[in-house]
């Protein structure tokens, strides 16, 4: 005798998918005084790294041209290269934020409210930043008249600088 066999059906899985709910890039806008802060912040934090190199190598009384061709100086610009690119490519490629960006509340998003891809912090940060730089700062005041707050590197990147919460709600597919 053989015991009925029992049949077994799979079900699809159940995938879920976050969606960003009543995104409004012009309520959600950082100010532009906020974003000039996280920028200060950023830039001090900089700054802050060689200055250092350059007040320890006088400790130790280097001074003229020992002072600028030590190991610490160079260990310095070193560290500083390093906090540049992990600040204003790394940093925001995982969280959206830079350290200035952190600390006053504000994040990269893409214009729909999503997390920024690869392509576009890379973007905003290498080609944008830079041209927004040779434009003597016009690329950042044009955040200042724009409905969204968006600026010439945000324009090219697709992107925006927001300040507050996204209220995301999960869909259940199957």
């Amino acid at each position: 005798m053989s015991a009925p066999k029992k049949r077994i059906v799979l079900k699809k899985p159940v995938t879920t998918e976050q969606v960003v709910v009543d995104f409004d890039g012009e309520r959600l806008k950082a100010p532009i005084l906020l974003r000039c802060g996280a920028i200060l912040i950023d830039y001090i934090l900089l700054v802050a790294v060689p200055v250092i190199s350059l007040v320890l190598g006088r400790f130790f009384e280097y001074d003229g041209s020992k002072l600028l061709n030590s190991e610490l100086s160079n260990a310095g610009w070193l560290v500083l290269i390093l906090l540049v690119l992990t600040n204003f490519v790394i940093f925001p490629m995982f969280s959206g934020q830079s350290i200035g960006k952190f600390t006053t509340g504000l994040k990269i998003v893409q214009s729909d409210g999503n997390a920024p891809s690869v392509s576009q912090v890379l973007a905003r940060h290498l080609l944008g930043y830079p041209l927004t730089i040779l434009t003597f700062g016009t690329g950042f005041l044009i955040s200042v008249f724009n409905r969204k707050g968006r600026a010439l590197h945000d324009f090219l990147a697709g992107t925006a600088v927001v300040y507050g919460r996204r209220r995301k709600e999960r869909k259940e597919f199957q």
